[in-house]
């Protein structure tokens, strides 16, 4: 039977299961890639778990994220990195070499391997034909350790591209439009692959920018086929011989079809503040915006610069415009100063940063109060850019520069000059000395450097089988991770200290919340669908959980907070009857008996209000072995008394 690319690469990793959709599947990794907001609790939990070494083929540790170097908090946790890699047995990337996902392609992503990564965005690694997916960070850990990656198998979602992309319209227009389409859960369960002729006119970076934001649909994961394009890339990055070639059969099939005509396609904006709420840049030109900002995972590439310093070449951005530049790799911005497009820039009015996610994760540049940021970053959910009553669009780097040029939102197409066609150069700078490697000598007995303000993790115990507590929270549909736990200069620093951390839980929904938890204890959360969207950290399920979090009832999850919860210890629920929703208060107090059984014998759990007087039903589903984790008090737990011997 003909397969598609999604299924092949399954297949050849499958361990076990079915792959039929919503079937658990375990599959092999192959490649991990950790970055420092996350990364630091993955060395904490393998330290947890008594790893000596990695038994990953690569496994490669970032340092992207928390570059401000404000005091000691985010310098202690590089040094504390470093040493983990060390010991561990993991590449280590330093500050200021880079994003870790377009540093991955173009350093170590293969086309045919599996990446697991404790980054949403690890998906880009579809770019040239790998199975990338983003998990938590306690599930990417385990993979380190050789464990298999669990997951229900997603939907194939098949987009055929036809046509060829128009002047001033580009790859970041292309996911705009999957997303004015289908929203921001459009691809929950699914896993997306891009066919067809129209692959000929986007090069390997155009396809991170797609398989990046992906991430923003919902999706597992997002593929591109390995081809003469991919081949194009690995050798002017020098490693042609990493090269397979790989694609859908003749005639395959997919459980769920789409197409889009790429000559039919504009320049789009997401305005304030989703993903999902896309226009035609036309309909909302005229606007004045504050700023203007390129760069991120989600347009990493060359030619995103490229075009912008050759739209202002000779000429001077609007002196009300901060005009942001981020390269996303060392080699990137080395290439880009050779070939005098960095120098077009600054002299065109652009402040320069250094490679790394910086404002993307709200760690400077954070706008003016209520000013319009354009920007080409994946994300734009209220205040995640750092500024609590931020405006924040996103955009290809074609409308981000033209609306820099004259000071409000424009459409590229009317600035009626001709449109830059850049090509990826043949030649890139590639510095590969700046990626540390493994050590062979180090090993279980080099120590982990800890500063003060890098802790264990604490322990929970196990899920009791009965819970009476009080709806803490209510929340609404598309509540978003960095609305769970803020990021930011002002939080992140913490990551490593989850008591400190969990101070800030829904700090931007509710101030009270942390210390109305921290006095009353155990306590449920009560969202609406999509719960938990966007970023895969942690400490968004952790930090409540620390509070006393024991079960959030939603009407539905994203995929990896979802996962992130049950591997901590919290109960994900969601209604039988989303009308239930509705009947919920703060301080209902909720009672829910028979819990183990519940789980076990995969059967929906009764509810008893006991404020208002009323029952009602709610679901799970965890396959058999996260109910085994959860029961445990969580994925650690549960890894420690196995790997010890002991039944959990």
């Amino acid at each position: 039977m003909a397969q598609n690319l999604a299924q092949k690469l399954i297949r050849s990793h499958l361990l076990d299961g079915d792959t039929t959709p919503g079937a658990e599947v375990q599959i092999r990794i192959d490649q991990t890639l950790t970055q420092d907001a996350t990364g630091t609790l993955v060395m904490l939990e393998l330290e947890a778990i008594e790893l000596e070494r990695v038994k990953t083929e690569v496994s490669v540790q970032y340092v992207d994220h928390n570059l401000i170097q404000a005091d000691n908090k985010n310098p202690d946790d590089h040094l504390f990195l470093r040493s983990a890699c060390e010991r561990f047995g993991v590449w280590y990337s330093g500050p200021g070499n880079g994003v870790s996902h377009p540093c991955h392609q173009e350093n170590f992503g293969k086309p045919g391997k599996t990446l697991l990564g404790s980054d949403s965005h690890t998906p880009a690694g579809g770019a040239i034909g790998m199975l990338a997916i983003g998990a938590g960070g306690l599930e990417v850990a385990l993979a380190m350790a050789g464990e298999p990656f669990s997951m229900p198998m997603p939907k194939i979602w098949g987009v055929n591209l036809v046509g060829a992309l128009p002047d001033w319209v580009s790859a970041k227009d292309v996911i705009l439009e999957m997303l004015r389409r289908h929203g921001v859960d459009g691809g929950l369960n699914r896993m997306i692959e891009y066919h067809g002729p129209g692959l000929a006119g986007l090069s390997a970076m155009d396809r991170h920018v797609i398989a990046n934001m992906g991430a923003e649909l919902g999706a597992t994961t997002s593929v591109f086929p390995s081809d003469q394009e991919v081949w194009r890339f690995l050798h002017a990055w020098r490693r042609e011989e990493d090269w397979i070639p790989l694609s859908a059969d003749p005639g395959a099939s997919y459980d769920v079809e789409d197409e889009i005509d790429l000559a039919s396609l504009e320049p789009l904006i997401a305005m304030p503040s989703s993903p999902g709420n896309v226009q035609p840049v036309r309909e909302v030109a005229g606007r004045p915006i504050y700023q203007a900002y390129i760069g991120s995972s989600a347009n990493p590439g060359y030619r995103d610069f490229a075009v912008a310093a050759a739209m202002v070449h000779g000429r001077r951005t609007s002196d009300q415009v901060s005009f942001d530049i981020n390269p996303t790799s060392r080699a990137q911005l080395e290439t880009l100063v050779r070939d005098g497009h960095v120098a077009d820039l600054l002299h065109a009015g652009a402040r320069l940063h250094q490679a790394g996610c910086n404002g993307c994760i709200g760690m400077g540049q954070a706008p003016a109060t209520h000013q319009l940021s354009l920007r080409t970053t994946p994300r734009n959910f209220p205040g995640r850019s750092g500024t609590r009553e931020d405006q924040v669009c996103l955009v290809s780097p074609e409308t981000a520069t033209a609306s820099a040029l004259t000071g409000v939102i424009t459409d590229p197409r009317t600035l009626g000059v001709p449109y830059p066609r850049v090509a990826d150069p043949v030649d890139p700078i590639v510095n590969r000395a700046m990626f540390v490697p493994p050590s062979h000598e180090a090993g279980p007995r080099t120590p982990l450097v800890k500063g003060p303000n890098i802790a264990s993790l604490p322990t929970f115990g196990p899920l009791p089988d009965s819970l009476e507590t009080p709806v803490l929270l209510k929340v609404g549909d598309d509540v978003s991770t960095d609305e769970i736990m803020p990021a930011g200069a002002r939080v992140l620093p913490f990551r490593s200290n989850i008591p400190k951390i969990a101070e800030f839980s829904f700090d931007r929904i509710d101030p009270t919340y942390a210390a109305r938890a921290a006095k009353i204890g155990d306590h449920v959360v009560v969202g609406g669908a999509n719960y938990g969207q966007g970023s895969s950290r942690e400490h968004a399920a952790l930090g409540p959980r620390f509070l006393g979090l024991r079960a959030v009832l939603a009407k539905g999850f994203a995929r990896i907070h979802e996962r992130n919860l049950a591997n901590f210890g919290v109960l994900p629920l969601t209604f039988v009857d989303p009308a239930d929703y509705d009947e919920l208060s703060p301080g209902d107090v909720l009672r829910l008996a028979g819990v183990a059984a519940a789980l076990a014998e995969d059967r929906p759990l009764f509810v008893e209000n006991l404020t208002r007087g009323r029952t009602f039903q709610v679901r799970h589903a965890l396959s058999p072995q996260q109910v085994q984790h959860l029961l445990s008090g969580g994925l650690i737990n549960w890894t420690k008394a196995r790997l010890a011997g002991v039944a959990a």
